[in-house]
């Protein structure tokens, strides 16, 4: 190439890189004024997280009239599927486990401690299981897989930790009638393991960059997973007030990226987390131990306010179902990408896809009043200007249920949101978009040397 040619081309790779550049910036800058616009004094807020089987014989399920289901993938630290909570009589149906892939089935003991449980079925079932395996616990809503191997019990939650274990009872709190797909790990892979189940509705992860520093994270698997599988996501805003635009689990424009709020017996309701999400939901609840077979305690995060809210989208998908005669669940090719693909009583097809699900949330959020906080909580109330950018289309909990419902099927449509909320929640979307166009899907080695170093959980 002549020399001309060089001086052409780098001239051309600057024009690029300013334009690039100049793009990034302006979405940022309307990002930064509006959430000083908007936003009051918060004070940072840190996750309080606590830290002869196969040879039994159960009861096989050959059942084909089998009720109406949705399923969700937690994608966390491990499980505890000695839990009370995540106990069930049902069995799951051979063809259900066959749509999975089940290469495995674990008889679990069911009497004694924690402790005794596990070493009844440590030969038989934990030393046995491959990060290739996708196992079934027989007498649980569970079925789990390991796909990463960075663990020394495969599935099984890590005794000092219980993040996912309370991750997955938010879930079932919200739709006790929740099939669990649990996929352990940290990872695109783990998300991607989700992703590729055809039956799989909603994927959750409560883990990303500490403070919503700006590295890639799992932004190509959740991708993936909502553009490529038709499926949604629900991903944790941090537990700081750092803007979640940038944070590759809650600010990607195809994720639903979750704050926190307190909700109290009294109708109070503070706002306590990342700055400009897509909703906040329920920043305290009381969720099962990790290492025993019935205790709970309370905890608080972005990391439960997203399997919440995962949980409630998966009611109201079961919900439609059964109303609508729909005996599947995911959305994939075989069911054109619905989500729900059912017949009205006269005959009719009714479809839903994600995003009329993700429509009707936002519609159906709301603002929490500024004369219901209590100044001497702690906290920060939302604020009377520009509330978007603390909560983004407003706060969720179980009330969004009935209207979601009505608006879905159509007996009762929700009305629109006001002009205001909408242009900011468009600044927002339009500010993800630009910023998860530029930005690069793969990490630049010599800038992240410590992914773990990096990553938490909300």
């Amino acid at each position: 190439m002549s020399v001309a040619g060089n001086a052409a081309g780098a001239l051309a790779e600057e024009i690029i890189d300013t334009w690039l550049n100049w793009r990034w910036w302006r979405s940022w800058i309307v990002v930064i004024l509006l959430i000083l616009a908007g936003s009051w004094v918060y004070w940072a807020v840190t996750l309080d997280v606590g830290d002869e089987t196969q040879s039994r014989t159960g009861e096989a399920n050959s059942d084909t009239d089998w009720r109406h289901y949705s399923v969700v993938a937690p994608v966390d630290t491990g499980i505890n599927v000695y839990h009370d909570h995540f106990r069930t009589d049902e069995v799951y149906p051979n063809w259900l486990l066959e749509s999975f892939g089940v290469t495995k089935t674990c008889y679990i003991t069911f009497d004694g401690s924690w402790e005794e449980r596990y070493q009844a079925d440590k030969e038989y079932c934990w030393d046995n299981i491959t990060t290739s395996d996708i196992v079934y616990f027989y007498g649980t809503k569970i079925i789990g897989t390991s796909p990463d191997g960075q663990t020394d019990i495969h599935i099984l939650d890590d005794p000092s930790d219980g993040h996912g274990t309370a991750v997955t009872g938010a879930v079932l709190d919200a739709n006790p009638d929740a099939v669990i797909f649990f996929v352990e790990g940290f990872s695109t892979e783990a998300v991607l393991a989700a992703s590729n189940q055809p039956l799989v509705d909603i994927i959750s992860t409560s883990f990303g960059a500490i403070g919503s520093l700006p590295v890639p994270g799992i932004e190509t698997g959740t991708y993936e997973a909502v553009v490529g599988n038709n499926k949604i996501h629900t991903g944790a805003a941090d537990n700081t007030p750092s803007p979640a635009v940038q944070d590759a689990t809650a600010g990607p424009p195809w994720s639903i990226g979750i704050a926190g709020y307190a909700e109290e017996g009294d109708d109070q309701k503070e706002t306590m987390s990342g700055s400009y999400p897509d909703i906040a939901a329920d920043w305290t609840q009381v969720l099962p131990n990790h290492d025993d077979t019935d205790g709970y305690h309370e905890t608080s995060g972005t990391s439960f306010a997203t399997p919440r809210t995962a949980g409630i989208l998966s009611f109201i998908l079961q919900e439609l179902r059964e109303e609508f005669n729909d005996v599947g669940s995911g959305a994939s090719t075989e069911r054109e990408g619905y989500l729900v693909d059912g017949t009205t009583s006269d005959g009719e097809s009714f479809t839903i896809r994600n995003s009329e699900v993700r429509n009707a949330l936002n519609l159906s959020a709301w603002y929490p009043s500024f004369t219901t906080w209590d100044p001497l909580s702690g906290t920060t109330p939302v604020s009377p200007v520009a509330p978007c950018t603390q909560v983004g289309w407003g706060v969720v909990n179980m009330s969004n249920i009935d209207p979601m419902l009505k608006h879905l099927n159509g007996s009762q449509t929700m009305d629109s949101r006001a002009g205001d909320v909408v242009l900011c929640m468009s600044i927002n979307q339009e500010a993800r978009e630009a910023y998860w166009g530029v930005y690069p899907s793969a990490p630049d080695q010599g800038l992240v040397s410590d992914r773990s170093a990096i990553f938490r959980e909300e």
